[in-house]
């Protein structure tokens, strides 16, 4: 099987985010579509001629850049590996990404890169930081799905939609009770812990260790009464006067 993403990368300026980008690339489309030369080359087989015959055979390049990359003395030897697959896969017109690892990893300069690789600078790239890894990886891949319709009929993530009525929810730090609440079917109830005066929920009368009256004109008071109380309820009230 052809594997589709060819990861290139520098040993000691990038294989953290290489291995990163096998891994989650690896588990979300299915089969032997991410090319990692540390995991993908079988012990005992001859790793010049397996690793450029899986650029040819690969759709895109990720080529990761580091801190150092562009400094690094061996980009201007023609014997260096990562120089060679990256020519590789401009002689045979397969698209390479930039993918720059962390925030400080500005883009490629012209005057940093040996003539051959001058191109690369031209190229759109996007960034990958461990501060936020996985919205990072999800939109790489993200990417490479829309570009490429046979990663796009693997995609693991298109087959798990989620479910527009299904409530989700995460709670961090909490202390006590957690309640989380969607649509109910049937009697729902309430919990109440700790309370220190009445609580009412939902509709109705709610008698919390008091008396109970009802009808009209029926008043309930609790404690001690200084002075005069009058209710009215119903018709009006007669003015003074007509009592003389």
């Amino acid at each position: 099987m052809a594997h589709e993403v060819f990861i290139n990368y520098r040993t000691g300026d990038g294989e953290k985010i290489a291995a990163l980008l096998h891994e989650h690339l690896s588990k979300r489309f299915e089969g032997e579509r991410t090319f990692l030369a540390s995991a993908s080359i079988p012990p005992g087989e001859t790793y010049p001629d397996r690793l450029l015959s899986a650029v040819r055979r690969s759709s895109v390049v990720l080529a990761v850049i580091g801190e150092g990359w562009s400094q690094h003395s061996r980009l201007h030897d023609e014997d260096d590996w990562v120089r060679k697959e990256i020519l590789e896969a401009f002689k045979c017109g397969i698209e390479v990404i930039p993918v720059l690892d962390g925030r400080k990893v500005e883009r490629l300069n012209v005057a940093d890169l040996p003539q051959e690789l001058v191109r690369l600078a031209d190229v759109q790239s996007v960034r990958l930081d461990l501060h936020e890894k996985e919205a990072g990886l999800k939109r790489i891949g993200d990417q490479l799905a829309r570009k490429l319709p046979s990663l796009k009929e693997v995609d693991r993530a298109t087959r798990e939609p989620q479910d527009a009525d299904s409530v989700s929810n995460s709670v961090n730090e909490a202390h006590g009770t957690v309640v989380q609440t969607g649509n109910f079917t049937g009697d729902a109830g309430t919990v109440i812990k700790g309370n220190q005066g009445p609580v009412h929920s939902g509709n109705g009368d709610l008698n919390n260790n008091s008396p109970h009256a009802s009808g009209p004109g029926a008043t309930y008071i609790a404690g001690d009464n200084q002075g005069g109380i009058r209710h009215d309820f119903g018709g009006s009230r007669r003015d003074e006067d007509d009592d003389r």
